[in-house]
C-alpha cells in the first residue's frame, strides 16, 4: 500500500541530537538551516583598476558558488535555508538594488571576465527567485498553497518593490516565466493586491516629485495657493547640471519599471486605473516633458555625449509613458470589447471618454496617435458596435488632427487608414516606434528603414516642404539641431534635412545612432553652409539729388579731401571762421533772384486764347455782359499790401541808408497806421530798455496820483568790511532789523497771538 504524499509544511523529520538521542522536528525548522554566510552583491568597479577588478571577480565567484549550492539543495533544505537564513535575503536584496538596468549610465567598458561573472550572477539570482515563487516542484515536493502564500508574505520573501525590480531586471527574454511567477504569487497570497493598491499612490508621488523639482504644480494642488517661497524654487532650466541628470535618470528608471510590470502582469492595470492613474500620467506628460526636453536642448553641456545620452533617455521615457497609457486602455477597455460579453457598451463608452479627455493634451495625443493610431481603435469600435455615435467619433478624429496641427507636425501616411491596423500590427513584431521614430530592438535603439520608415517619417508638409518652408522656419530647424549637435556644419545639416523631408527629429536620431543614408555618410560633417547669391548692386538703380556732385563717393573714385574736415580747420582761428560770410553771400544772391518779377503777357481785351495759344474766333460771348471778377483785387494789389522786405542779414550798405529807407516807408503808410505807440509790423520785439522806461513812467504817474512819497534810497550795503561804515548806513541797518518782521512770514507768531487774544476778550 502506497504511503500518502504529505506537503512539506506537514512533514516531520527525525534527526540525531548532540547528546546522542534522536529528535523529531518539523521539516521547516530553524535548526535544519545550514550555517553558510552569503555575501552581499557589489557592482563592478567604475575605474576598472586591476586590483578592484580582481576583487570583484573573487566576490562574484563567492556569490555564484553559494547560489548554485542553494539551488542544488533538496526541497526541504532549500526552504529551510530561504526562510531562516537572513544573509541569503540580504544577498538577493543587494542584487536587486545595485544590479545595472539596461538604461543605466554606461561607465568604462568592462572586461570579458567581468561580463561573464555578471551573467553567472544574473542567472543564479533569477533561478533562485523562480524556485522561491514555486510552491510545487513535483508530486512529492510541494507546499500547501495557503501555507506557501503565508510563508512568502510573512517572511517578506516577495513584496511589491521586489516584484517591480524583478520585472525590470529579468523581463527581457523571460516574460512568460515572470508572468507565471507573479501570477502564482498573487494567486496564492491575495494580500499582495492590497499591497499593490497601497503602492500606487507612492508611484503617483514620483510624478508629483518631478513636477515639484521642475517648479510646476501637480494636478491635485491646482486649487491650493502657492507658497511665497515657491517663486524661488529652481526649474528645469535653472537647476544645476547634476540635478537635471538625476531628474532624467529618475524619470527614465520610474517609467521603465512601471511599463515592465504592467506589460508582464496586465491584471495589475485595473488596480492602477482605480487610482485614476491614466489621467495623472497624461497630465504629467503634458506638463513636465516639454520643460525637461527644453532644458536638455538649451543647456550647454561640457560633455557632448552626456547631452546625447540625456536626450535618448527622454525619448525612451516618453515612449514608455505612451505605452503605459496604451496598456491601461488595452486591458481595461479594448480587451473586454474584443472578448465580447454583456458590457461591451460600457467599455466602449469608457474608451471614448478616455479619448475625449486626451483632446486638451495636444502633445500627448499626437505622440500616442503616432504609436497607436486612434483611428484604428475607433474603427474597431465601429465594427464591434455598429450603432456607435458617428458625430462623436468624427469629433474625436478631428481633435486628433487638430493636435497634430497644433504641435507643428504631420501625421504619418500609415495613420490615415482607418480600416484594420496596418501601421500598428506592422510594427508589433519588432517593437513600437518611439515618438521620435526610434525603434527598440534587442540590442538597443534602431531607426526604421525603407517602407517601414515611411510610416514614421514626417513627409513634406510636416515641418514645411522645401518649396513652402520659410527662411525663419528653416533657421529654427537648424538652430534646434545645432543646440544638440553644435559641432556639425550648417551645410551638412541642410543636406540631412533635405534627405529626411525637413524632419528635425529624424535627423537628430539618425545622427546620434550613426544610421545616416549612404550619401550623407560621405559628406563632411563640418561642411559649412553655401554662400548666398549676391543681389544686384543697389547703387546701379539708386537715384538721389546729390548724384554726381563733388562729394558723391558712389560715382567718383577721387574726392577732394582738402574740402572735408571735422570741426575747425587746422591753422584757422575762431575770428576767421566767424568772419567767413561766403554762405551769407550765396543766400543773398538767391534772395535777390526772388525780387525779379516775371513780366505778364499782354493780351488784347476781349480776346480768347486756347491752351495752345491760338485765337478762338467761335467763342460764345453770351454772358460777357456780366462782369465776373471785375471787383476783385488784381495780382499786383497783393504785393501792395506788404512789400517784399530783404532780411537784415542779407542787406549790404551802411546803417544810415537803411534807416532812411525805413523812414520813407513809414511816411508812405496811411495815417491810421502811423501810431507812435504801435511797433512797426516787421519788428519782431520792442527794445527792452524802452519797455522798462515806459513801465517806470507809468509807475511814477500812479504814485503821484495817489500821493505816495518815494522812500529815500537806503544805504544798507555800505562799504566793504574793515573800512568802517557811515552813520546813515548804521541807521538804515537798525531800521531794517526793527521792521523786517512787519510783513511776509516773519510776524506769523505775533499775528497768531493777536488773533487769539481778540477771541478771548469778552464782547
Amino acid at each position: 500500500m502506497a504511503c500518502a504524499i504529505v506537503p512539506l509544511d506537514e512533514q516531520q523529520v527525525t534527526e540525531p541530537s548532540v547528546v546522542g538521542k534522536d529528535r523529531t522536528l518539523p521539516a521547516l525548522h530553524p535548526d535544519r538551516k545550514e550555517e553558510r554566510c552569503f555575501v552581499p552583491y557589489k557592482p563592478p568597479p567604475e575605474d576598472g583598476s586591476p586590483a578592484q577588478v580582481e576583487e570583484f571577480l573573487e566576490h562574484a565567484k563567492f556569490i555564484t558558488e553559494d547560489l548554485e549550492w542553494l539551488l542544488a539543495l533538496p526541497h526541504d533544505k532549500f526552504w529551510c535555508q530561504v526562510v531562516f537564513d537572513e544573509t541569503l535575503q540580504k544577498c538577493l536584496d543587494s542584487y536587486l538594488r545595485h544590479a545595472s538596468r539596461g538604461l543605466d549610465p554606461a561607465g568604462l567598458p568592462c572586461s570579458p571576465a567581468v561580463a561573464e561573472a555578471q551573467r553567472h550572477i544574473h542567472r543564479a539570482v533569477f533561478m533562485t527567485f523562480l524556485r522561491m515563487a514555486t510552491h510545487k516542484e513535483s508530486k512529492e515536493n510541494f507546499l500547501t498553497p495557503s501555507v506557501f502564500g503565508e510563508i512568502i508574505y510573512e517572511n517578506f520573501l516577495f513584496d511589491i518593490p521586489k516584484i517591480l525590480d524583478l520585472c525590470v531586471l529579468f523581463g527581457k527574454g523571460n516574460t512568460q516565466l515572470l508572468h507565471k511567477m507573479i501570477e502564482n504569487i498573487f494567486t496564492q497570497q491575495p494580500g499582495y493586491y492590497s499591497d499593490l493598491d497601497e503602492a500606487v499612490p507612492s508611484v503617483l508621488q514620483v510624478f508629483d516629485t518631478i513636477l515639484d523639482k521642475c517648479g510646476l504644480q501637480c494636478e491635485g494642488a491646482a486649487m491650493e495657493p502657492m507658497k511665497l517661497s515657491a517663486n524661488g524654487r529652481p526649474t528645469a532650466m535653472t537647476m544645476s547640471q547634476q540635478d537635471l541628470l538625476d531628474l532624467v535618470l529618475y524619470l527614465c528608471d520610474s517609467t521603465t519599471t512601471i511599463h515592465a510590470f504592467l506589460d508582464i502582469y496586465p491584471p495589475a492595470c485595473s488596480t492602477f486605473q482605480s487610482h485614476n492613474f491614466l489621467s495623472r500620467l497624461v497630465s504629467f506628460y503634458e506638463s513636465a516633458v516639454p520643460d525637461i526636453e527644453k532644458a536638455v536642448r538649451k543647456r550647454n553641456f561640457t560633455d557632448k555625449s552626456l547631452k546625447e545620452d540625456l536626450w535618448k533617455r527622454m525619448c525612451h521615457s516618453c515612449k514608455r509613458m505612451v505605452e503605459v497609457a496604451h496598456l491601461l486602455l488595452q486591458h481595461s477597455c479594448l480587451q473586454p470589447i474584443l472578448e465580447g460579453g454583456d458590457n461591451i457598451q460600457t467599455f466602449a463608452e469608457e474608451l471614448l471618454q478616455h479619448f475625449t479627455s486626451f483632446l486638451p493634451e495636444k502633445r500627448f495625443l499626437s505622440d500616442y496617435d503616432e504609436q497607436f493610431p486612434i483611428a484604428d481603435d475607433i474603427s474597431l469600435l465601429q465594427q464591434a458596435l455598429p450603432l456607435i455615435d458617428e458625430t462623436r467619433t468624427s469629433y474625436l478624429l478631428q481633435g486628433v488632427q487638430s493636435a497634430w496641427d497644433s504641435v507643428g507636425r504631420r501625421r504619418p501616411r500609415g495613420h490615415t487608414q482607418t480600416h484594420g491596423r496596418p501601421a500598428a500590427q506592422g510594427g508589433a513584431a519588432g517593437g513600437r516606434a518611439s515618438p521620435l521614430g526610434l525603434r527598440e530592438s534587442g540590442e538597443g535603439w534602431e531607426t526604421p528603414r525603407g517602407a517601414e520608415a515611411s510610416q514614421y517619417m514626417p513627409h513634406k508638409g510636416n515641418n514645411g516642404a522645401a518649396g513652402s518652408l520659410g527662411a525663419g522656419e528653416l533657421e529654427s530647424l537648424l538652430s534646434s539641431i545645432r543646440e544638440l549637435l553644435p559641432d556639425l556644419g550648417e551645410g551638412f545639416l541642410l543636406a540631412c534635412l533635405q534627405e529626411y523631408d525637413y524632419s528635425s527629429e529624424l535627423v537628430i536620431n539618425n545622427i546620434l545612432e550613426d544610421r545616416l543614408a549612404p550619401g550623407l555618410d560621405q559628406l563632411d560633417r563640418a561642411m559649412p553652409r553655401a554662400p548666398k547669391e549676391e543681389l544686384p548692386p543697389v547703387l546701379s538703380e539708386r537715384s538721389n539729388v546729390f548724384d554726381d556732385d563733388e562729394f558723391d563717393v558712389f560715382h567718383r573714385d577721387k574726392v577732394d579731401m582738402s574740402r572735408i574736415w571735422k570741426g575747425r580747420r587746422k591753422g584757422e582761428s575762431a575770428q576767421e571762421v566767424l568772419g567767413d560770410k561766403q554762405h551769407i553771400d550765396a543766400q543773398r544772391d538767391r534772395y535777390r533772384a526772388y525780387e525779379n518779377v516775371v513780366d505778364e503777357v499782354m493780351v488784347e481785351p476781349g480776346a480768347v486764347y486756347t491752351l495752345d495759344g491760338d485765337y478762338d474766333d467761335e467763342y460764345d460771348d453770351t454772358y460777357d455782359v456780366n462782369q465776373v471778377g471785375a471787383n476783385d483785387l488784381d495780382g499786383d494789389s497783393l504785393l501792395s499790401r506788404r512789400p517784399f522786405t530783404l532780411p537784415l542779414v542779407l542787406r549790404t550798405g551802411n546803417k544810415a541808408q537803411f534807416e532812411l529807407e525805413e523812414e520813407e516807408e513809414e511816411d508812405t503808410r496811411p495815417m491810421e497806421n502811423q501810431n507812435p505807440n504801435h511797433a512797426p509790423r516787421d519788428q519782431f520785439c520792442q527794445d527792452p530798455a524802452l519797455l522798462r522806461e515806459r513801465a517806470e513812467a507809468r509807475r511814477a504817474a500812479f504814485h503821484q496820483k495817489k500821493g505816495f512819497r518815494p522812500e529815500p534810497a537806503g544805504s544798507v550795503v555800505g562799504k566793504p568790511k574793515g573800512q568802517g561804515q557811515t552813520q546813515e548806513t548804521l541807521q538804515d541797518r537798525r531800521k531794517k532789523e526793527a521792521s523786517k518782521g512787519r510783513g511776509a512770514n516773519h510776524n506769523r507768531r505775533n499775528m497768531a497771538d493777536r488773533k487769539r487774544n481778540k477771541g478771548m476778550i469778552p464782547s
